[in-house]
């Protein structure tokens, strides 16, 4: 089987875990219409600034978030410790654009750590190279000022370099105080000008200094692949997207995971409507462990601090297909037999198992594997699946001897997916 390249940072139990939540949470939540909202509407600081003022998440029992990921079969969980907004959600010394500062007046991530490593998941902080907010960072493409008539005038006195200086002592806070196991930069756009503005990359970053002091802190933590500094990569982030195959970086198979959300925005979204259905989110799991990576699927919270009731719903598919299913995605990987039609393979060893998205009629054909295996069994239920001697599969179906047939019931089993476990011999 595939193995990906070595990594510094420690990457051992993240292949295993294979399935995380990401959290985007911020002042987004209060106009509740896109975590680009201020970008995508041009909103002035000034006039944004009226959601910190009205931040107050009442609600907000992060035992509760834990808990429901936990559930879900989440083994990990990555939060928005700062977006491009600029907003912190932690008691930040650099800042004064800060929760504590706002009507709720208290730290969110220091409850938030604790309620999830109790529930037994690691931590990870995604944090924005961007910073809408801050006076230093200069306006470029994605700036809600961009199109201000004097922008030339408002980029003057402003510093790149003071802004990386605040990212580092802001990245030093998030890694002394609150040890995470992953750091999520997000993210680099070099060449993306815009009437005359420049995009930004390593350079802007600092990434090479960044990278150091990260390193330097706490060695074998995960960074993920969006600082413009290829050395600073152990894990590859594709975006709303399924690969359809292991991602591999100048040939070579990388640790990879893929970020989705449950519909089409990150950040909470009251009128969002393109929320996924259960057999697209479980496939979406499935098909990511099949390609040999992990899957950080995304909530957002309200302003009031809780999960709305379709995350809920999205998350209780994870939890009951997981609880039946979960062998067939913790620990395992791409498996390098071939499918079978309308099937997904992920593979643990000896054990290979088989994610039946098309139900056949009454036989299910495994190219390969005939007299290979010792054992069939549905993981629902643990029933057994019937293995059809080689040369009744040769006379009735007329395939060659080497192809294994299952015999499988008329109706498929009522679970979104079901998964027959295969012991190799």
């Amino acid at each position: 089987m595939l193995k990906p390249k070595p990594t510094q940072g420690d990457t051992t139990w993240f292949i295993h875990d294979r399935f995380g939540m990401f959290i985007h949470w911020g002042l987004y939540a209060l106009p509740s219409r896109h975590e680009w909202v201020q970008s995508q509407e041009q909103i002035p600081p000034e006039d944004y600034y009226r959601y910190f003022e009205r931040f107050n998440p009442t609600k907000y029992d992060p035992r509760r978030w834990a808990k429901a990921a936990r559930e879900a079969g989440m083994k990990y969980v990555v939060l928005t410790s700062k977006h491009h907004e600029g907003f912190c959600l932690w008691d930040s010394a650099y800042t004064d654009y800060k929760v504590t500062n706002t009507p709720y007046g208290q730290d969110l991530i220091a409850p938030f750590v604790e309620a999830f490593r109790a529930e037994g998941l690691r931590i990870g902080f995604y944090y924005s190279l961007l910073d809408w907010h801050h006076p230093d960072f200069l306006i470029d493409v994605f700036h809600p000022l961009r199109n201000h008539p004097d922008v030339a005038r408002l980029n003057e006195g402003r510093d790149m370099k003071r802004y990386a200086e605040y990212m580092r002592n802001q990245v030093r806070e998030l890694i002394t105080q609150f040890d995470p196991d992953i750091l999520w930069c997000d993210f680099s756009y070099p060449g993306r000008d815009y009437h005359g503005l420049p995009g930004k990359g390593r350079d802007d970053w600092e990434s090479e200094e960044l990278y150091a002091l990260i390193r330097e802190l706490k060695p074998h933590i995960i960074l993920n692949n969006r600082m413009d500094l290829p050395v600073a990569a152990d894990i590859y982030t594709p975006e709303q997207v399924q690969p359809l195959e292991w991602v591999k970086v100048d040939g070579e198979p990388v640790v990879w995971e893929a970020c989705q959300t449950f519909s089409g925005s990150w950040g909470y979204f009251r009128d969002e409507l393109s929320w996924k259905d259960e057999g697209q989110l479980i496939r979406m799991l499935i098909n990511t462990v099949a390609r040999g990576g992990n899957l950080l699927m995304n909530v957002g919270p309200t302003s009031h601090g809780t999960f709305d009731q379709r995350a809920l719903d999205a998350l209780a598919v994870y939890r009951d297909w997981m609880a039946l299913h979960s062998e067939s995605i913790y620990g395992c990987t791409q498996s390098e037999y071939q499918e079978p039609q309308d099937c997904r393979l992920t593979q643990n060893g000896d054990k290979l198992y088989i994610h039946v998205y098309a139900w056949p009629f009454k036989h299910l054909m495994v190219p390969e594997l005939a007299g290979k295996v010792s054992y069939a069994r549905f993981l629902h239920d643990g029933s057994e699946v019937a293995l059809k001697p080689t040369e009744w599969s040769a006379s009735q179906l007329q395939i060659g001897d080497h192809v294994l047939v299952l015999e499988l019931p008329m109706k498929q089993p009522d679970v979104v997916v079901p998964v027959i476990e295969l012991a190799l011999t």
